[in-house]
């Protein structure tokens, strides 16, 4: 029994293992855990990586090189609950880069096509302020945007 209820496993094409690495890069709390490789009696190529086990920011992870069939969409995504805009900026940049795509209201996919919601924690604050009119301002203002631009929300919020 481990200590962890949930492991989540991602489904790649072939790339599992450049994924684990991508993602090791990007995450300052991370570690590559066990490698295992397809075998003579598999389904995939002899010595291909088949499964790869990672941990970033205390959730384990395995990637799988399952094939093309099942292709991730943003029906799942995962969310990074950042401290500040630069935070936010700095996820946003190493994700997006080399074939990642923008996508609207602090949503991204990476090169990988792993769908992530890169959150600063003000923004969510900004959205469910108590006064309902500073609320909706805010929340307007996010639907403009593709990145989260927490100075841009404040001053919707407060009808500058």
């Amino acid at each position: 029994m481990t200590s962890q209820p949930f492991t989540t496993c991602l489904w790649f094409d072939g790339n599992a293992e450049a994924a684990a690495d991508f993602y090791l890069s990007v995450f300052k709390d991370g570690k590559l855990g066990r490698v295992g490789r397809y075998g003579e009696a598999n389904p995939g190529r002899a010595g291909e990586v088949m499964v790869v086990e990672f941990e970033i920011n205390g959730q384990r992870f395995i990637g799988l090189n399952g094939g093309p069939q099942f292709p991730f969409t943003e029906a799942v995504s995962f969310q990074i609950h950042c401290a500040d805009q630069a935070e936010a900026d700095h996820y946003w940049e190493v994700l997006t880069k080399d074939g990642g795509q923008e996508s609207n209201c602090g949503w991204l996919k990476d090169k990988f096509g792993l769908s992530w919601q890169v959150v600063p924690t003000e923004a969510i604050d900004l959205v469910s302020d108590p006064d309902p009119q500073r609320a909706a301002r805010a929340t307007e203002a996010m639907y403009t945007m593709k990145k989260l631009d927490v100075a841009a929300m404040r001053r919707a919020a407060d009808g500058a």
